[in-house]
């Protein structure tokens, strides 16, 4: 088993892995909860609106010279107003807070620390930024009765509070993804847990 190493980038660093992180994430995220039937076009946008960014994050985990996992992060203020409204929403100031976007990483690698060294990345890094006092994330909210729910299956939510995050069940959204098994995208209930940095 060779040595995980990981690589800091920021902004439009991130270009030359593009079409490698939208492939990383389409193949995740078909896993449970998100079930999320994505497509190359569709990933590489979304990530062209970090790579965007001057000031987003991205910590690439590797095996030798495969990128095994990634986490990305964003200024709040940076990112789009769906994304920022459920905040205004709710009073809360988008320039104070940074947005974990996503945290992906190949089923065989899970549980060797690698989840608590993206997290930690991302925070040290939005406490290097001025005026952000909050690290944020969301999650999809599934029913305990979904029926394409594993055996077994439990949900990251005591991870997170071991990381110090907070779940703010009335600071929620939807947002819409094709998932296996649908013709076309549908709104999903997603929610938001916090930090103080």
């Amino acid at each position: 088993m060779r040595t995980i190493s990981y690589q800091i980038l920021t902004g439009q660093e991130i270009l030359p892995w593009l079409d490698e992180l939208a492939q990383l994430r389409i193949d995740v995220f078909r896993e449970f909860p998100y079930l999320y039937d994505g497509s190359l076009s569709y990933e590489q946008q979304y990530l062209k609106t970090y790579a965007s960014s001057e000031r987003s994050l991205f910590v690439l985990a590797f095996e030798g010279d495969q990128v095994i996992g990634t986490a990305t992060g964003i200024p709040l203020a940076d990112e789009t107003d769906e994304f920022k409204r459920p905040f205004i929403e709710q009073d809360w100031n988008p320039a104070e807070i940074f947005y974990f976007g996503e945290s992906v990483l190949r089923p065989q690698y899970r549980g060797r620390g690698i989840g608590v060294r993206f997290f930690a990345e991302r925070e040290a890094y939005a406490r290097s930024l001025p005026g952000h006092r909050w690290c944020c994330f969301c999650a999809v909210e599934r029913p305990v009765d979904h029926p394409m729910r594993p055996p077994g299956y439990t949900t990251l939510h005591q991870f997170w509070r071991n990381r110090g995050y907070q779940h703010q069940p009335a600071l929620r959204t939807e947002y819409e993804w094709k998932e296996l098994g649908e013709a076309q995208a549908s709104p999903k209930p997603m929610s938001f847990w916090l930090k103080e940095l």
